[in-house]
């Protein structure tokens, strides 16, 4: 049955018919909302390599690696501010500690500007 015609006696309506108009999916394409994809980007990528770099210690990743030599120095780079605020003497809890907090705060802070930007 290939026919989709509707019959003659049936009505026809438009589904969006009163509907108001659909903005595509981040806005109209816009400079805030490129500046607020690349802002919740950054931030993502910022946590993804504390994150990282948390699951390469606990796992006892080969710190001679350059990968892993690479993700450390980065992770570092991005925590420089929340080195040694907990001073524990499980090596794993503090490292969790110290570089998930960034994490968070990277995650938190730059998708609420994200969505700030987006917004305007």
């Amino acid at each position: 049955m290939s026919n989709t015609e509707p019959l003659p006696d049936q009505r026809q309506y438009d589904v969006d018919q009163g509907a108001r108009p659909r903005r595509p999916r981040g806005g109209d394409g816009s400079g805030a909302s490129r500046a607020a994809l690349v802002i919740h980007t950054i931030a993502d990528i910022a946590a993804a390599f504390l994150g990282l770099w948390i699951l390469l210690y606990l796992l006892e990743a080969n710190r001679s690696n350059v990968f892993v030599e690479f993700v450390e120095g980065t992770a570092d780079w991005l925590a420089w501010w929340s080195q040694d605020i907990f001073t524990m003497d499980t090596d794993g809890l503090r490292v969790l500690l110290n570089y998930g907090l960034p994490a968070v705060v990277y995650l938190l802070v730059g998708h609420g500007i994200s969505s700030r930007v987006r917004r305007l």
